[in-house]
């Protein structure tokens, strides 16, 4: 059965007329025959390396049709449900990041921050269920869960890329959705003994002349080498990519409807009090993005038993953005409204004005915002052919990430006179909207023409709000292939694994001054011409007020001569912290609260037998096994105790120097284990027909940053004990028990292939807010005192010692019960129409379309406002086009992708979920081979000039409206 398949995949490429460049895409060729992961390199490809690698090297990929017949060859070959991506892909096209390439794979979609592709989405499900690996390693990220942010990939380094929609038992498990494995150059299986690329590109984006003080220009550059010395037995690999890009932006942002007034007139209580948007905001963003990738590879192959490579990635992507503009701010139950228009109890426009000791108001906006992100990946990995029959692959590796965002903030008010001795601000205030669904609205403020007289504007508040995150995995890994000679079963494989994971998340806070007032002890700065210009909205935005662009680094030193001061901090439940804390005061150090460590250590193991067997004469292929997983997770927690050092309690400080004495510092957590078990069938119809099962139960992990604590608990007078908290370090997996059944028909002349899918997943459970009854705090290792309150020793009420019940109600983030089903369907139709007259052969065709469908649904609460909505990332319809032509080194492209409404975050406000539109994205690329060495190439990113919308559960309550304008890119690659 291998022969028949080892030959049956030379004949396919070699039709295909794929080449040696393909050589520098790693292992994805030699998966299919060694049945093994993409994720590590195997035994049974070392052993294989003198026979297939010398004919995989005869491989030619010169074109983006030649890419695709490479990437259905690889589908065709793997022992999963797998999607792919070639080497000449990626290589081919000038992707921005990994995010960008990935969406073109059927059944994947991509969530848009700032313009441009980040998270993706699989088979309706988002970025949480995806797990991520970079030579099959785990990767860790800088969003503070579990989320790969792809765009921190540059595409010219990576050489390959498969999405695995069905797992098998030697793939590390995490992926409810789905499973991304990107490879990086393996040097010893280049095509040339030296080959050297470099790749240089500009890049303009044609809405920044809107935006001032935008970057219209951009530019990408990388290089790459690959080597092989000592008669081929020593391989090096080297690269290098960076981008400079604008990131640009104009915005409107309705915020979240969380007041509450009768504005109708009508009482009683059948007709409710209607809902008041917290209010809105008009916004230019603009920045720099900057991220530089490095790449290397050292393998060494002193003959075929022994191979020992060492392999590291480090990307650093760095953000420096801006975003000005006026946010208007509504206040609840006292505003003054007049002619309000309502939908379906909730105030869709009207005029607002403020009520004589209201906070009703207009901020003029001047935030800074960096965020400095980094991710390092390293590994080692020996592969040995211990005897003909038996390998063995040992693997150490090493991931981890940082990020430094800090929003910083400069936030001014429109005042009586800003020349006054104590000035105030103008009460004088009225707001008149009315939204126009996922249309601009229609905007009135009277207080529009001081937005840019610096004798009535004041900078009111500045503040800095940074958040520190860390997260960085060590793992072990080691796994045992035997060949044997059995009807049924080629190979038993058997591994084990073991990481340890930390994350930690630090949130600080420092303000002076306050939003809605100017305050006498921290007096507001006066505004001088040096330090604003004027700045007009322009295009589809032109409409609305003119403001005062203030030059953050001029207005603090004059606001702050002497340096900027200790700041006063203002914390949500109205307690002042301070300056300078005496030992044994209190205050509430918000900061402590968003903050903690949280700790995972994971132990797996796996057995598999490969199958390839035959079936009333039809060949059978794939694998059946089992992966068993023990996690110990736990969490730094904060628990409420009132100060009573007999619980515990500690001086807590914060980065500001807030004191508190109210809490107990533990470590809390707990220890479970799961069995995963997995199988792959692949039946062989005819010689281009197939037939694909496949069957799982999987897990993903709960969000990192879900996992870390603060509870408050309290000890009733009869001892039984009750605690809450928001997150929780007991939360369980997401599991699911999923299945999927395709059909893939290649055609002759390897010109293409149709594949048809369904799948069915059953999802067991969501996390949720609930209550868990019987709950142990002691065996949790919650601090309890040894008495009750009260009832201790010598106490003065005399009572008799009594100890805690510990046993008791813990209201906490939970794993319920109630999941569902999610399934859906899948085709994908790819075409190089070669039966054309010749001038036409190099026409093609790439189309997929995906249905997905769940009757799960959640009621998403923001604020009083409530809305239906399906699972996050799902979106019922996605496809994906691409028209290509080639002819004699000219080829040109244009893709679309198109996506339904789903349910994310707003990009705008953190932590809510908002429905986003549907919404379809073109890129059009057209390229010139000059030379066998030189090529050029012209593409545009975003032809259609297609914005973001959302809204609140229904299209008339705007949400976010974000234009960001076309990429434009020309550039070269030279080759030698």
């Amino acid at each position: 059965m291998s022969e028949f398949k080892r030959s049956a995949l030379m004949l396919a490429l070699a039709a295909a007329g794929v080449c040696p460049w393909l050589a520098s895409a790693d292992t994805t060729a030699l998966q299919q025959n060694s049945n093994q992961p993409a994720q590590t390199p195997t035994a049974v490809e070392s052993s294989s390396k003198k026979t297939d690698k010398e004919q995989i090297e005869v491989i030619e990929v010169r074109s983006f049709a030649g890419s695709l017949i490479q990437s259905l060859n690889v589908k065709r070959f793997n022992d999963t449900v797998s999607e792919t991506i070639s080497a000449d892909d990626l290589g081919a096209l000038p992707d921005v990041s990994m995010a960008d390439a990935l969406t073109r794979l059927p059944g994947v979609s991509a969530v848009r921050t700032g313009g441009q592709a980040s998270e993706i989405n699989i088979r309706g499900m988002e970025g949480g269920f995806v797990f991520s690996t970079l030579n099959g390693r785990e990767q860790v990220s800088t969003s503070g869960k579990r989320n790969i942010e792809f765009d921190q990939y540059p595409s010219e380094l990576i050489n390959s890329a498969a999405v695995y929609k069905s797992p098998k038992a030697s793939l590390i498990e995490g992926g409810v959705a789905g499973s991304v494995e990107l490879q990086t150059a393996s040097p010893l299986k280049a095509a040339e003994q030296h080959n050297f690329v470099v790749n240089a590109r500009g890049s303009f984006n044609d809405r920044a002349d809107e935006v001032s003080d935008a970057t219209e220009m951009g530019d990408r550059f990388s290089f790459s080498y690959q080597g092989k010395y000592l008669d081929d037995t020593l391989g090096l690999s080297l690269g290098y990519a960076r981008l400079f890009q604008p990131s640009v932006s104009t915005q409107f942002v309705g915020f979240n409807y969380n007041n509450e007034k009768d504005v109708d007139g009508v009482k009683g209580d059948s007709t409710p009090a209607e809902l008041i948007s917290e209010g809105f905001e008009m916004q230019h963003r603009g920045g720099e993005e900057t991220r530089n990738g490095y790449v290397a590879a050292l393998e060494w192959a002193p003959d075929e038993k022994l191979t020992i490579k060492a392999d590291a990635f480090i990307s650093k992507f760095d953000t420096k953005a801006f975003a000005r503009g006026f946010r208007a701010k509504f206040e609840s139950s006292g505003a003054i409204i007049d002619n309000a228009i309502i939908k379906d109890n909730l105030m869709i426009g009207g005029t607002i004005k403020r009520a004589s000791d209201g906070n009703t108001r207009v901020e003029m906006v001047n935030d800074d915002n960096t965020d400095f992100d980094e991710v390092r990946s390293y590994g080692f990995n020996t592969d040995y052919q211990l005897t003909d029959d038996l390998s063995v692959n040992l693997d150490i590796a090493h991931s981890s990430s940082s990020s430094n965002f800090r929003n910083g903030l400069l936030w001014s008010l429109a005042s009586t006179d800003a020349n006054a001795a104590k000035p105030v601000v103008d009460p004088n205030v009225s707001i008149t909207y009315l939204l126009n669904g996922l249309d601009l609205p229609s905007i009135g403020i009277n207080q529009a023409a001081s937005f840019t007289d610096i004798n009535k504007m004041l900078v009111s508040k500045y503040g800095i709000y940074p958040t520190l995150n860390t997260d960085e995995v060590d793992a072990y890994r080691l796994d045992f292939t035997y060949k044997i000679e059995n009807p049924v079963i080629s190979s038993l494989e058997a591994g084990l694994r073991y990481s340890e994971r930390d994350y930690t998340n630090d949130r600080q806070v420092f303000e002076f001054g306050a939003d809605n007032m100017f305050l006498a002890s921290e007096a507001p700065l006066r505004l001088t011409q040096d330090m604003v210009k004027v700045v007009n909205f322009k295009g589809d935005f032109a409409a609305f007020p003119s403001y005062l662009a203030i030059d953050l680094n001029k207005a603090l030193a004059a606001w702050f001569p002497n340096g900027i001061p200790q700041p006063k901090q203002t914390w949500g439940n109205g307690y002042a912290g301070l300056a300078n804390p005496v030992p044994g005061g209190k205050s509430t150090p918000w900061s402590v609260f968003e903050s903690g460590d949280v700790y995972e250590d994971v132990t797996a193991a796996y057995l598999m037998a490969n199958i390839d067997t035959e079936v009333f004469g039809l060949p059978l292929t794939g694998n059946l096994g089992v992966r068993m997983v023990e996690t110990k997770q736990q969490a730094t927690n904060l628990t409420y105790v009132d100060g009573d050092a007999s619980q515990g309690a500690q001086y807590i400080t914060d980065e500001a120097g807030l004191v508190s004495d109210d809490y107990a510092p533990s470590i809390v957590g707990m220890k479970y284990r799961d069995y995963l078990p997995q199988l792959n069938l692949n039946l062989a119809l005819t010689d281009n027909d197939q037939l694909r099962f496949a069957a799982a139960k999987v897990m993903s992990r709960p969000p990192i940053n879900q996992l870390s604590a603060v509870t408050t608990f309290t000890i009733g007078s009869n001892g039984d004990v009750s605690g809450s908290a928001t997150k929780s370090p007991f939360l369980k997996p997401f599991y699911a028990e999923q299945f999927d059944l395709s059909y893939e028909r290649y055609f002759e002349d390897s010109s293409g292939a149709l594949v048809a899918a369904v799948f069915y997943k059953n999802i067991k459970s969501f996390i949720q807010q609930d209550t868990i009854t019987d709950f142990d705090f002691a065996a949790a290792g919650f601090p309890l005192p040894a008495y009750v309150p009260g009832t201790e020793p010598g106490n003065p009420d005399g009572l008799p010692p009594r100890t805690p019940n510990p046993i008791g109600d813990y209201s906490t983030a939970v794993n319920n019960d109630e999941g569902g089903y999610i399934r859906g369907a899948e085709l994908a139709y790819t075409q190089v129409f070669k039966f054309l007259p010749e001038f036409w052969q190099g026409l093609g065709l790439s189309a997929s379309y995906s249905y997905t469908e769940s009757e799960i649904s959640t009621e998403v609460q923001n604020g009083r406002q409530s809305f239906k909505a399906d699972l996050k990332g799902l979106s019922p319809n996605v496809f994906t086009v691409t028209a290509f032509f080639e002819y004699e080194g000219f080829e040109t492209r244009l893709s679309t992708r198109f996506r339904d409404d789903f349910v994310s975050d707003q990009s705008a406000l953190q932590d809510q979920e908002i429905r986003y539109e549907a919404e379809m994205v073109m890129d059009y690329q057209a390229s010139y081979q000059v030379t066998e060495q030189l090529g050029l190439l012209f593409q545009v990113n975003n032809l259609l000039d297609e914005p973001t919308k959302s809204y609140w559960g229904d299209t008339a309550y705007t949400g976010t409206i974000q234009f960001f304008g076309r990429q434009y890119y020309l550039g070269a690659t030279y080759s030698f």
